[in-house]
């Protein structure tokens, strides 16, 4: 299996995503929009860090349950209730990736949102994972 990811030079650099990746021979895993939900199904976190930070332990823990790693993310779109927000805060949410996913970013969008399914969600990601076959 191989698993690349593109960053071509005549495109500007990323920062904190990749432009492109790559693979072949593998399996695909399907991931659902994770907000920051705690097991009791409430929302924790009072401003949108605390939410990501939330958000994305749940994504890793369905991508963990279904036999991947954070190395294996090909794409996550994140869906954000105030653009403004998530951009002032990029810094601190790039650490919180860093720290919970690793330095290998996969392709990634932000879609502003007018909200979410829980009211008090102002962050969700889903993605898609690909596995060795």
């Amino acid at each position: 299996m191989s698993f690349s990811r593109v960053n071509p030079d005549d495109l500007a650099p990323p920062t904190g995503f990749s432009h492109a990746v790559t693979t072949t021979g593998s399996r695909l895993v399907f991931l659902a929009g994770q907000t920051a939900l705690d097991a009791t199904g409430r929302i924790v976190g009072d401003d949108l860090p605390a939410q990501f930070e939330q958000a994305l332990t749940n994504l890793l823990a369905a991508l963990h349950a279904a036999g991947g790693s954070p190395d294996r993310l090909a794409r996550v779109t994140v869906h954000t209730t105030d653009v403004a927000e998530y951009r002032a805060h990029a810094p601190r949410l790039g650490r919180i990736w860093r720290q919970l996913a690793g330095r290998d970013y996969p392709a990634m969008a932000l879609v502003g949102v007018v909200r979410l399914w829980d009211e008090e969600a102002l962050v969700e990601l889903d993605g898609i994972a690909v596995l060795p076959g």
